[in-house]
């Protein structure tokens, strides 16, 4: 009995360890993830941070010094000078003020090319003053492209690394040109010591931190391995090797930099982050790009070596999860072996009887104790599990069956409503104007069109007559069965109004057809409960003489060209309405760089985001300024993409239909 119950006592005990042991492999993933989640949450912070305060501490004094530089090539007196290079009042006035400027430059040193002679003029500390050319430039020469194509660059100014074969020095040049109206007389500038510039502004003492700047076109201009810096990037471009994209894998990585790059650019001052291979390390990049510098400042951090965590908290973390679960692991085996082995142990011989499952079997003759009454009522209990257990295996196998049936019954009648609302959808998309869209704007148009249901109360309509053309998407009340029905009864009204007064006034269709719906609604007993009314936007658009009229019945027609965003709002009485609404036209102009949109309410007020609230107009319009001049199908996956991102697991609550259209 000894050896048993330590037996019993023991396997218990090994069980809970090895339970305890495998619910820890999980909970130290997931504390390991969450760990990582926290570490690249304040990684992202310190790089947005870090990468903030180095943009700052980059513009501050290189806006300097370009401001200088421009000043000195807007000066009168260089201007002057260059017009009349060989009059020597003129040189020796413009040398006078250059001295001046040249004190307040970072590096005490100036320089300026003159169009005319191509004469080279330069000083600094490192040499005799001179107001005398420094040598003549050339086209055959390659050090002197850095010159050529600044003239020949639409731009009043560039930044370029250079190494200058006169001054025999490498440095972040600021070339200006010096106009006289639309005249190019010249370009004048200042540079900073590359090794100056890249100790200031680039080197950090931070471990698995590093600063990086590049242009417009990815080139590397600063990092601390300087054999990856793109040199005279003003005069030829960058080799891959010298780029941050020619560092990354090729695939998405690239695309990703690309992205973020367009983003920054779009949105200067902002920091953007992304993760990528660097180095044979997994690094978090973030970048923000100057446009006074037409630069990106980039900061990349290595997670695993950089300190963005501090470590005291995290090991005294680790020590008192260690210290609590050895806790909690003593304390459940002193419960278990308390309140259950104790026990079970005591109930052994009784139970033993029924371990087998037989409820046949005869229990050993009960005492006159609490065991005792236990061995009787698990007689009992057996003897009424038989009969209930005989009982219900008949009543199970007669439901089972009848159950079956009605399963097999509703999956008929399942199977019908589906092949019929199936077949539903196919007359409604079919009773669209797609093909007629096609044909008359072709590539210059899209259409999402996405009911809630099978089908739904939301369709579009499109009418040409030569080079006019009416376009318009209704909102019907309701939506699945009831919204289709509605769409027969509105596109009836719609076509019958549009017969009547043609389509040249969009204000005319809405009032004929509301006058039309309430015709059809009055011949019919429609209880209150259940809405009419029906959203309506129309366009006329007369290309030959590129006019466009709209009117609206709660929708509105927004257009952008990417640099704005107007809406022509509707009035805000739908058709069918308790009250009458009063149309009228709005006639403007059609914008050959602008691209309309008709949009029903199903989008602006589909719930999401993280407190479900509806999508709204501000951010419907954001999209439009961002993706206004991309074409058309690319626009629609973008849109389409913005809502289902927002939308996240939330269902969509309504119709959705979105007609964009724009014209050469």
């Amino acid at each position: 009995m000894a050896l048993w119950r330590f037996g019993l006592r023991a396997k218990a005990i090994s069980a809970l360890l090895l339970a305890c042991l495998l619910a820890m492999l999980p909970a130290g993933l997931i504390g390991w993830q969450l760990f990582e989640r926290v570490r690249n949450h304040f990684g992202e912070a310190y790089a947005v941070n870090f990468t903030l305060l180095k943009r700052q501490s980059i513009l501050a004094p290189i806006s300097r010094e370009l401001a200088l530089s421009r000043r000195l090539a807007d000066s009168v007196v260089a201007i002057q000078w260059l017009q009349d290079e060989n009059n020597p009042e003129k040189r020796a006035l413009f040398f006078k003020e250059a001295e001046r400027y040249r004190k307040d430059f970072r590096d005490h040193a100036y320089s300026i090319a003159s169009v005319g002679s191509r004469s080279y003029y330069a000083n600094d500390n490192s040499k005799p003053y001179s107001e005398q050319p420094r040598y003549n430039l050339s086209r055959d020469n390659s050090g002197d492209s850095w010159f050529f194509s600044s003239l020949a660059r639409n731009e009043d100014y560039n930044i370029n690394v250079d190494y200058d074969r006169v001054l025999q020095v490498t440095r972040v040049w600021f070339n200006v040109l010096v106009r006289d109206g639309e005249r190019k007389l010249g370009v004048a500038g200042a540079g900073i010591d590359l090794s100056s510039f890249l100790k200031d502004f680039i080197a950090s003492s931070e471990p698995g931190v590093a600063s990086i700047v590049i242009n417009q076109a990815g080139a590397i201009q600063a990092h601390g391995d300087e054999r990856l810096i793109a040199y005279n990037t003003a005069a030829s471009d960058a080799g891959a090797s010298q780029t941050l994209a020619g560092l990354l894998p090729e695939g998405e990585q690239r695309g990703a930099l690309a992205e973020a790059m367009g983003k920054a650019f779009s949105q200067p001052g902002k920091v953007f982050t992304l993760h990528v291979s660097l180095d044979g390390r997994e690094q978090l990049l973030a970048l923000s790009y100057i446009p006074e510098l037409k630069w990106h400042v980039v900061t990349a951090v290595d997670l695993q070596t950089a300190q963005v965590l501090d470590k005291t908290w995290t090991n005294a973390a680790v020590a008192v999860f260690a210290a609590l679960l050895t806790f909690l692991l003593v304390a459940f085996a002193w419960a278990v072996e308390r309140l259950v082995l104790h026990p079970l142990n005591k109930l052994k011989l009784s139970a033993a009887a029924m371990a087998q499952g037989d409820f046949n079997v005869s229990l050993p003759p009960p005492s006159q104790d609490e065991l005792g009454d236990l061995s009787r009522a698990f007689g009992v209990m057996a003897d009424q599990v038989r009969r209930n257990t005989e009982e219900l295996e008949n009543k199970v196998l007669a439901r089972t069956q009848a159950l079956e049936a009605a399963n097999m019954e509703m999956r008929r009648a399942q199977q019908k409503i589906g092949d019929s609302l199936d077949y539903a959808s196919l007359i409604q998309r079919a009773t669209l104007p797609d093909q007629q869209l096609k044909q008359s704007l072709g590539r210059h148009h899209f259409v999402l069109w996405r009911p809630r249901d099978v089908v739904g109360g939301d369709f579009y309509v499109f009418r040409a007559e030569g080079e006019r053309c009416l376009i318009g998407v209704v909102d019907c009340a309701g939506h699945g069965v009831p919204g289709a029905l509605m769409t027969m009864l509105a596109r009836s009204a719609l076509d019958n109004a549009t017969n009547r007064v043609g389509i040249e006034s969009p204000a005319a269709i809405l009032e004929q057809t509301d006058e039309s719906i309430r015709s059809m609604i009055g011949q019919c007993d429609f209880p209150r409960a259940i809405a009419t009314n029906m959203d309506t936007g129309l366009v006329y658009v007369d290309r030959s003489r590129n006019i466009l009229r709209f009117a609206g019945a709660k929708i509105g027609l927004y257009w952008s060209d990417g640099r704005e965003v107007e809406e022509i709002k509707g009035v805000r009485r739908a058709i069918g309405d308790r009250r009458r609404g009063c149309y009228a036209d709005t006639e403007i102009a059609v914008r050959p760089d602008a691209t309309y949109y008709l949009v029903t309410d199903g989008f602006l007020d589909q719930a999401g985001g993280e407190l479900g609230y509806g999508f709204g107009n501000t951010r419907f319009t954001q999209l439009l300024l961002q993706h206004a001049r991309l074409p058309m199908e690319a626009q629609a996956a973008a849109l389409d993409r913005a809502l289902d991102d927002y939308r996240g697991e939330c269902p969509q609550r309504d119709d959705i239909t979105i007609l964009s259209f724009r014209f050469d």
